[in-house]
């Protein structure tokens, strides 16, 4: 491990939900602590239902743990504002899911170049059409960038949600399930993307997902089971 501090770092983080019967709560996330240095790619591999992709939303402060603390960057995400973390999640994260989210009327260009809009920052919007088109090549798009959402393939949909995820240079790029919905052939393919952007852009990977062959081709696998973390052994 290297002696620099980690990229992103959970301490005890615990996370209780509500029963349906609106009795003793269920408690989803047991004190989980972890620390990613940068550059790393990491699985997450457990059970359906055992928290995952909680755990997920909860590092993309999409939701708050009940208890504990993450820092991205070393900053306590949970000390600040709904602002504060909106700035933050265009600026330092990315996001992939099983469904790819396109806006059907926008070209594949457009799509990628949607994270841009909502900065502030000139930085982030200049030179934006450039490196979507260069990216969107670099993942065998180069053609479809005038295309619109339903022309393209599974496969192809989520070769561009992994670009807009990218446009905006995050540090952490989450992805929950992202070849859920594909067959395994563009699983395979995407899984490979995955691998190739994490050397290449220099993003740290956190992947959600069940595909052992995705959580294989991680650095560090992890399994998450009755609400903590350990090392996954995959066979």
């Amino acid at each position: 491990m290297s002696a620099e501090a980690p990229l992103l770092k959970l301490e005890n983080v615990t996370k209780d939900y509500v029963s349906a019967g609106g009795h003793s709560p269920v408690q989803v996330l047991r004190g989980v602590s972890l620390e990613i240095q940068a550059g790393e790619s990491v699985a997450i591999v457990g059970p359906s239902g055992s928290g995952k992709s909680t755990l997920l939303n909860i590092v993309g402060t999409l939701d708050r743990p009940n208890a504990g603390r993450v820092l991205l960057d070393g900053q306590d995400l949970m000390g600040l504002k709904e602002e504060e973390l909106a700035e933050v999640r265009n600026r330092k994260l990315g996001f992939v899911f099983q469904s790819h989210h396109l806006l059907p009327q926008c070209t594949v260009l457009e799509n990628v170049l949607l994270p841009t809009l909502a900065s502030p920052r000139n930085e982030d919007r200049a030179g934006a059409t450039e490196r979507g088109t260069d990216l969107l090549r670099r993942v065998g798009l180069g053609d479809r960038l005038h295309h619109r959402p339903g022309q393209l393939s599974g496969g192809e949909r989520q070769r561009v949600a992994v670009v807009r995820a990218l446009i905006n240079q995050p540090k952490l790029l989450l992805a929950d399930e992202p070849t859920g919905a594909l067959d395994r052939n563009s699983a395979q393919a995407l899984a490979q993307l995955l691998v190739e952007l994490n050397r290449e852009e220099k993003v740290t990977l956190i992947t959600v997902t069940h595909a052992l062959d995705l959580a294989r081709q991680m650095n560090r696998p992890l399994e998450l089971r009755d609400g903590t973390l350990q090392p996954a052994e995959l066979k």
